[in-house]
């Protein structure tokens, strides 16, 4: 099987935004908004963007789902490291079910907004804005398939991939019996088996289809 190339996401939305004279530009995305048990975790990154090296030292940085694991492993503590900022949100399964999946995601992403130290006066987003009383808009950029075009979004999907991964092994000790450390709440084929033999746990989603279709039944 070939290897498939990884190039690193660009400074393009970025060097953009420092040309209209923002400079603390956080980067937002999230994981787990399809998965069927867990969060959703989102990561907001403010990237030094004034080092000539950046993208030197980021190198390999880009979408985390065509990451393997062990790579993102690698590049999360890198990314921390570089970062002059990082923070990680989350919504909890019940927050999805009251919200919806969306919503839950922009919660996410403004708790992620929140913890961070630093206050950025602009947002790349890969894929939602967020409401005005976060950010003004004229200061928000929607980027569809942000994370493979700007590197402080790809920063962010890493981030907030690596933390949900963490928090579904630690889940799986709790709940041996459907697997999350291996498919991390997502809707494959041993995920469907387990919850067809076990039902649902605290923390399915339980306005997901799957979940809906097992609690009508019984």
């Amino acid at each position: 099987m070939v290897a498939r190339t990884v190039i690193t996401a660009s400074l393009e939305y970025e060097q953009k935004a420092r040309a209209q004279g923002f400079r603390l530009i956080a980067g937002l995305d999230e994981a787990g908004r399809g998965a069927w048990a867990g969060p959703v975790a989102a990561a907001a990154v403010i990237l030094p963007l004034d080092r000539d090296d950046l993208a030197e030292v980021l190198a390999g940085v880009t979408d985390s789902k065509r990451l393997s694991a062990a790579r993102r492993e690698e590049l999360a503590p890198l990314i921390k490291s570089v970062a002059l900022d990082w923070a990680v949100g989350r919504t909890n399964s019940d927050e999805v079910d009251k919200h919806g999946i969306i919503a839950a995601t922009r919660i996410a992403m403004e708790r992620a907004l929140r913890k961070l130290e630093l206050v950025p006066d602009y947002l790349l987003i890969d894929a939602l804005e967020l409401p005005e009383n976060v950010m003004p808009l004229e200061k928000q950029l929607k980027i569809t398939k942000g994370d493979l075009k700007s590197l402080s979004i790809a920063a962010a999907s890493i981030l907030a991939k690596v933390t949900r991964d963490a928090y579904m092994v630690g889940l799986d000790e709790q709940y041996p019996e459907y697997g999350f450390a291996r498919h991390k709440g997502y809707g494959t084929k041993e995920h469907r088996s387990s919850l067809a033999a076990h039902g649902p746990c605290f923390a399915h989603r339980k306005s997901f289809r799957p979940i809906m279709e097992w609690r009508m039944l019984f």
